[in-house]
């Protein structure tokens, strides 16, 4: 998954506004207990941290 596919998801998800909160404040415990942001920066692959976000916010299956 390209990181720009990533925002895309996250933004039909949650909007742009509180996709981008949730990336910088949410702590995801599946991401190390890291935000969406550090996990990123510190080089989680994109599809990773979508399958943390999708398990934190238990996401429905079509959107996986």
């Amino acid at each position: 998954m390209r990181l720009s596919q990533f925002w895309q998801r996250m933004n039909e998800q949650f909007g742009e506004n509180y996709a981008e909160s949730l990336a910088r404040d949410h702590v995801i415990e599946e991401l190390g207990s890291r935000t969406v942001h550090q996990a990123l920066a510190d080089g989680v692959a994109a599809k990773q941290v979508w399958r943390a976000v999708c398990e934190a916010f238990d996401l429905p299956a079509t959107v996986r």
